[in-house]
């Protein structure tokens, strides 16, 4: 069977550091990797609409975005096809087919949903569009017959989903749809990246994202005043490196020769932590390391991006040899749908069999 990866990003705004340890770092592995047959990346637009459905410009204006965050990140077009979810209406199809399959109830007890409609205030207004969110990715990922799915933790109960659908249609229809698995970032500090206000989650809603094409001086700002341990007001006090954004994303991010370079009175993580946790070492002192590390990590990322935006219109057409590369792949599954469920009447008069 061919190993096929899929995966993607709402167009909602510039990408930031979350989806970048949480998902596209992991792409990029896996795209060198020579590991894969087949590699789809979905600009979501279609998805994003289900709650910006009064702001299609938002959305419309982000693919762009997200498409130049993606090619400065390392997502090649030689080797992975980077498309526009509504410019492939197969995907609308099978979302329809595979609704009758799943109840309203499951639907409300997926986690992921629950916590997307709290976050969003939605309660008794949920759009259809957005409850049905899960299905409609389901539908996303068996149009490719994609068995890998590189994801953040947060997307584990939409992969389950998937898997629940894809044997509830092979079970009546026949063996038809490939179950996918989800593959999580190796670092486990990466799973979730928090927030800079220390919040659970790195949102671009909640406005507490670095992004991977912010300036230095924008960097710093955002690294020097982020959540700290609240305890740790002197600098000789003991501080808490549990539950610590500043060290998450230290965990995240820093690599051993970043001391060489940028602390070298410390080894390693571990030194830096030992001395914070018995007291004597300040905030400041680890904010500045902090910085100086996401500096290094993000500044080819956003130099490349710059490149990029010099050449939009090859952006464009990379998006658009992506989309009817898709476009087909999506089809063909579609018309395999179809005919498991026996409803591609006019096919060699089957209406008449």
């Amino acid at each position: 069977m061919k190993k096929i990866i899929l995966t993607g990003d709402r167009p909602t705004g510039r990408l930031h550091v979350g989806h970048y340890v949480g998902s596209l770092k992991e792409r990029v592995r896996l795209q060198n990797s020579g590991e894969y047959d087949e590699i789809y990346v979905m600009i979501a637009d279609a998805q994003a609409l289900t709650d910006n459905a009064d702001n299609p410009e938002k959305v419309r204006q982000n693919i762009l975005q997200v498409a130049l965050d993606y090619l400065a990140c390392g997502i090649d077009p030689a080797k992975t096809h980077i498309f526009i979810q509504s410019m492939v209406p197969e995907l609308t199809e099978l979302s329809f087919y595979y609704m009758n399959l799943v109840t309203v109830s499951r639907l409300q007890r997926n986690p992921t949903v629950k916590s997307e409609i709290h976050m969003r205030n939605f309660e008794t207004s949920i759009p259809v569009g957005f409850f049905c969110y899960p299905i409609s990715q389901a539908a996303d990922i068996t149009a490719f017959h994609a068995t890998t799915v590189p994801a953040g933790e947060d997307q584990k109960p939409m992969i389950e989903q998937c898997c629940e659908i894809v044997r509830k249609f092979n079970a009546v229809y026949g063996d038809t749809l490939t179950e996918p698995e989800i593959v999580l970032p190796q670092n486990a500090a990466c799973l979730r990246l928090p927030g800079t206000d220390g919040k659970a989650k790195m949102s671009k809603s909640l406005g507490n994202c670095i992004y991977l094409s912010e300036e230095p001086e924008d960097i710093k700002k955002k690294v020097m005043s982020m959540y700290t341990d609240p305890n740790h007001l002197r600098v000789q006090d003991p501080g808490k490196v549990e539950g610590n954004p500043v060290f998450i994303y230290l965990d995240a991010f820093c690599r051993p020769e970043h001391f060489a370079e940028f602390w070298p009175e410390y080894q390693n993580l571990d030194e830096v932590k030992a001395h914070y946790q018995r007291g004597g070492l300040g905030d400041v002192k680890v904010k500045k390391f902090l910085n100086n590390v996401m500096q290094a990590e993000l500044e080819p990322i956003r130099t490349r991006r710059k490149e990029w935006e010099q050449r939009l219109p090859e952006v464009v057409e990379i998006l658009k040899e992506g989309s009817a590369y898709a476009e087909k792949t999506a089809a063909a599954t579609l018309a395999e749908v179809r005919k498991s469920m026996r409803i591609d009447y006019f096919d060699n008069d089957n209406l008449l069999k």
